[in-house]
């Protein structure tokens, strides 16, 4: 999938970048005219990405999209100049930072600490796929899709429930969860895109005395309930992280998977449990 930007943006962005991503990983420094103090320049180019900042705006609504709450800790890769990271600290959480250009970690721990954050937000210097970040319990990120899908297996091992916010670019057919557009105070790349990593129940569940045969693909399943002599489909069925939900000859099943267990209730009343045969 891509993003749906208006067609002259989109074009002008390709060619300025000439099949370069646009984002905010960097690795060529870039002062402003007439000041000794480092200032980054919107296009520089980097190692993998050219620099583009990110509205203030949008990053306001990207963190309201991962639902951020003061217990998470949030991971930006290509931070850049540290706006985002600093803001989610500002809102409580602990945020942190992955850029390669090291005067851009440099001007984000400046800002950090004329922010008063510096206990929350921290930033490093370093190659984000080279990065271990499966601690986080939020990603952000501003990369076009060819990086989204570099890093998108990573992304599926992190622990259910981990939700990840992409600013302006998707993940090919892997579908988001949510999608909003910033309106006010946006001029370009003003969509950002959410996911919640979802829990890998592709296989054989025993379900009492009958079996569950499911077939994954991201959030999505799909799959039979049989008790041997008759299979029947599955319908409406999705993860989201570790709860799991489908409905089966007029029932609906909700309930939490827990590594090789399922747990939950039928119609919200009698309750349903699964334990792992064979996974996929």
């Amino acid at each position: 999938m891509t993003l749906p930007m208006k067609p002259l943006l989109a074009a002008a962005l390709f060619a300025f970048v000439a099949g370069t991503p646009a984002a905010a990983q960097n690795t060529a420094p870039a002062n402003a005219p007439n000041s000794g103090e480092y200032a980054p320049l919107v296009g520089q180019q980097g190692k993998d990405v050219v620099w583009v900042p990110t509205s203030q705006k949008l990053v306001d609504r990207m963190l309201e999209l991962a639902e951020l709450k003061p217990s998470d800790r949030l991971v930006d890769l290509g931070s850049g100049d540290g706006r985002l990271v600093i803001t989610a600290a500002k809102r409580g959480a602990v945020a942190h930072g992955i850029e390669y250009n090291p005067e851009m970690v440099a001007m984000s721990k400046r800002a950090a600490q004329a922010e008063g954050v510096t206990e929350r937000a921290t930033f490093e210097q370093a190659d984000i796929f080279e990065s271990d970040f499966s601690d986080a319990s939020v990603v952000t990120l501003f990369l076009l899709p060819s990086l989204n899908l570099r890093l998108r297996p990573t992304l599926l091992d992190m622990k259910p429930g981990t939700r990840v916010v992409s600013n302006s670019f998707a993940m090919e057919n892997w579908e988001p969860d949510e999608t909003v557009e910033v309106t006010e105070d946006c001029t370009n790349y003003c969509h950002a895109y959410k996911w919640t990593i979802p829990a890998k129940v592709a296989g054989t569940w025993q379900v009492g005395n009958r079996k569950l045969e499911l077939k994954q693909t991201f959030q999505m399943l799909d799959g039979t309930l049989s008790d041997g002599n008759n299979a029947m489909r599955i319908n409406n069925a999705r993860l989201h992280g570790e709860n799991i939900t489908f409905s089966v000859e007029g029932n609906t099943y909700t309930g939490k998977v827990d590594n090789k267990q399922m747990r939950g209730t039928v119609n919200g009343k009698s309750e349903w449990s699964a334990n792992l045969l064979s996974m996929q």
